[in-house]
C-alpha cells in the first residue's frame, strides 16, 4: 500500500495544526497509517514551534513516506518550491496559490499510483474566488483536475459519513428559494445512481439500502403540501427501484433520523443541504467525514471548515482529520482487496452502526403521525 496525501488546505487556517496533531496521534493501540503532507516544510516548521508541539518535519518524496513516517511527519515541498509566509487566523488571498497548488500536486500523486488516496484540509473559497480562481468549489476543483484538460469532469457527490450515519445532499450550497427548481427528477436519480454505484465499488456494500427524505413537511402529504413530492422525488424513486436499486421515499424527513429508523438504511438522501447535515452533525459533530463519491479516485476530508478564529490558538481538535485518514485509508485496502479480486463482500465497511442489519422497523416509523 502506498501512503495518503493530504493537502494543505488554506495555510491561514487550522488545517496545519490538524495536520501536525493528527502526526502525534500515529502510534498507540489503533496506529494511524501512514500520510505526508504536500505544503512548505519550512512553514510546517515554523507552525509546530509556534504551538510548541515536538514534531520533527522531514522533506520527502511520496516513496520515504512510510519509512519516514513513525519519527517524522513527511512533508513533500511544493513543486514550485513556493515558501508560505500565512498568518493563522489572517486569510490572505497571496496564501491562494499554495493552497491550490497543494491540491494540484496531491491529486497528481493520487493519479500517479504514489499515494493511495487523498485527505483534503479545509479551504477558504473566498480567499480563492478573491486570487482569481474559476472554480465553484474545492470538489469542483477536484473532479477538473481528475480528467485530462478538456474532457468533462465527472459529477461529484458529497457524502457524509460517520461511524452512526451517512448521509447525502441531493443539492449544496443552494439558496432554500432555488431548490424547488433544481431539484428534478434526473438529479435525484443520477445523484442516488453515483451513491449506490461507489457504496459497492469501495465500501463494499453489493445492495446497499437507500432512504430519500421529502422536501416538504410530511413528504408533501400526496400534495397537499407542496408537489415537489409527489410529482419529483416520488416518479424518481420508482424508476431507481425499476433499475434493481434498494431505495425508499419519499419520507417525512423529521422522522428519518431517530434510532429506531437509521437501523432500516446504510444512507440517508435529503433534497437540501441541512435536512442531511443538521442530524449528522447533531449526532456525530468530532467524528463526521466528507466523503466525495463519484471521482476516479478516493477522496475524504474533515467534516469542517477552515476555523480562522480559533487558528494558531492550539484549540483545534484534529478528530475529524483522522477519522478521514482512517476512512480514506479503509477504502484504499477495500479498493486494493477488490482489485485483487478478493470475494465481493469480503472487505465490507459498516457505514454506520447499523449498517448491514435487516430491516425490522415497521413503515409506520417514518409517517407523518409519528411525529410528536
Amino acid at each position: 500500500m502506498q501512503p495518503l496525501a493530504l493537502t494543505l488546505g488554506d495555510p491561514a487556517g487550522i488545517g496545519p495544526e490538524i495536520a501536525l496533531a493528527a502526526w502525534l496521534a500515529r502510534a498507540g493501540r489503533d496506529p494511524l497509517p501512514p500520510f505526508f503532507l504536500v505544503a512548505d516544510p519550512a512553514f510546517i516548521e515554523r507552525m509546530a514551534n509556534r504551538l510548541e508541539l515536538s514534531v520533527p518535519v522531514a522533506e520527502i518524496d511520496p516513496e520515504t513516506a512510510i519509512a519516514v513516517f513513525p519519527r517524522a511527519l513527511p512533508v513533500v515541498a511544493l513543486p514550485s518550491g513556493t515558501e508560505v509566509g500565512a498568518e493563522p487566523g489572517l486569510p490572505d488571498s497571496g496564501s491562494a496559490g499554495a493552497t491550490i497548488e497543494s491540491i494540484t500536486a496531491a491529486v497528481g500523486f493520487v493519479r500517479a499510483g504514489r499515494a493511495c488516496a487523498l485527505v483534503t484540509n479545509p479551504i477558504a473559497k473566498f480567499v480563492l474566488t478573491r486570487a482569481g480562481f474559476a472554480h465553484p468549489g474545492h470538489t469542483e476543483f477536484l473532479a477538473a483536475l481528475s480528467v485530462p484538460p478538456g474532457l468533462p469532469p465527472p459529477r461529484p457527490v458529497m457524502m457524509i459519513w460517520s461511524p452512526d450515519l451517512a448521509v447525502v445532499p441531493v443539492t449544496i450550497h443552494v439558496p432554500l428559494r432555488d431548490v424547488p427548481r433544481l431539484l428534478t427528477q434526473a438529479l435525484v436519480e443520477e445523484t442516488a445512481r453515483i451513491v449506490a454505484r461507489d457504496l459497492a465499488e469501495r465500501f463494499g456494500l453489493e445492495k446497499p439500502r437507500l432512504v430519500l427524505a421529502g422536501l416538504n413537511p410530511h413528504a408533501g402529504e400526496s400534495g397537499t403540501i407542496g408537489h415537489e413530492d409527489r410529482d419529483v422525488l416520488a416518479p424518481a424513486v420508482a424508476r431507481l427501484r425499476a433499475e434493481g436499486l434498494d431505495i425508499r421515499g419519499p419520507l417525512p424527513a423529521d422522522t428519518m433520523f431517530h434510532a429506531r429508523a437509521r437501523v432500516t438504511y446504510d444512507v440517508a438522501l435529503a433534497p437540501t443541504h441541512d435536512q442531511a447535515l443538521i442530524p449528522i452533525k447533531t449526532i456525530a459533530f468530532d467524528e463526521g467525514v466528507n466523503v466525495t463519491l463519484g471521482l476516479p479516485f478516493i477522496r475524504t476530508s474533515p467534516d469542517h471548515g477552515t476555523a480562522f478564529d480559533i487558528a494558531g490558538k492550539g484549540l483545534a481538535r484534529p478528530d475529524s482529520l483522522i477519522a478521514a485518514i482512517r476512512l480514506a485509508d479503509r477504502l484504499a485496502r477495500n479498493a486494493a482487496a477488490r482489485a485483487g479480486r478478493r470475494a465481493p463482500g469480503a472487505d465490507v465497511i459498516p457505514l454506520h452502526a447499523y449498517a448491514g442489519r435487516p430491516r425490522s422497523v415497521p413503515a409506520a416509523h417514518f409517517d407523518a403521525e409519528d411525529e410528536l
